[in-house]
């Protein structure tokens, strides 16, 4: 059992001329300097962030060691590693995307 406002299309149709028409006009593409910039802003990030991360890592490895925590060096450098990698991939995906 369908009703009269199915038949027509309905404010929700993703599929109807109007809502076609206008994704087609909400595609927005950066210019050069905009990507250049904000790539090289995320690659920065995730240098930097792995860098002095790393390094305050090693400053502090007695202490972490001495710790009750569970969470020693190892764990610590795959977290400072994964969110610097996370900060590059996101810098190289706004590079070509």
């Amino acid at each position: 059992m369908t009703s009269s406002s199915e038949n027509k299309g309905s404010a929700w149709d993703v599929e109807s001329k109007e809502a076609k028409r206008l994704l087609a006009e909400d595609k927005f593409d950066d210019c050069l300097a905009c990507r250049v910039t904000g790539s090289a802003a995320f690659i920065g990030l995730g240098v930097y962030s792995y860098y002095t991360g790393m390094s305050n890592l090693r400053k502090q490895e007695n202490a972490v060691m001495q710790s009750a925590t569970k969470y020693k060096m190892g764990s610590r450098r795959l977290g400072i590693a994964t969110i610097s990698a996370t900060l590059v991939g996101m810098g190289i995906y706004r590079a070509f995307n």
